[in-house]
């Protein structure tokens, strides 16, 4: 798997739990929606990071009143139809104020990166025999956008309104 976070390449400092692992205290570590719900006292004084794995069909108002103790939130798209995961980073970042990393899991493909980081993500793991050069130039493929989005890009017909 390779991460891109950031527009580059870089190294996963976090390690995905198992339901039935031990809580590592010192490690940043990515739990289950269901780890979670069933045992969030014991992330408490922890020193590493702590994230949260939601799938597909698990809504982001699942964790809404938990979401300032997160500091990665993976948000997983288990197939190229299923895009429920691009409505939920929005939710996340626009509705929730969630500022830590968004990663984007699961079928993560080239030609869905651009929208994937216009919606909030800023990490994603790669889905094999992607083109990382290619995937790291897609995230800039476009100047403009028609949309308002959770990015920084001014849409469009504002730019052409204040012309």
């Amino acid at each position: 798997m390779t991460l891109i976070k950031n527009g580059e390449v870089a190294e996963d400092n976090w390690r995905n739990l198992a339901d039935d692992e031990a809580i590592s205290v010192e490690e940043s570590i990515i739990v289950s929606l269901k780890r979670w719900q069933d045992s969030k006292d014991e992330f408490s004084g922890r020193n590493g990071q702590l994230g949260v794995r939601l799938e597909s069909n698990q809504k982001p108002e699942e964790i809404s009143e938990d979401i300032d103790r997160f500091d990665l939130i993976a948000l997983n798209f288990p197939a190229l139809p299923d895009g429920r995961a691009f409505s939920y980073a929005r939710i996340l970042r626009e509705r929730y104020g969630f500022k830590g990393e968004l990663r984007a899991t699961g079928k993560v493909i080239q030609d869905q990166l651009f929208f994937m980081h216009r919606c909030g993500f800023d990490s994603f793991e790669l889905s094999a025999g992607e083109d990382i050069e290619k995937s790291i130039a897609a995230l800039s493929s476009f100047s403009v956008a028609y949309q308002p989005a959770a990015d920084d890009i001014e849409p469009a017909y504002k730019t052409r309104r204040d012309a």
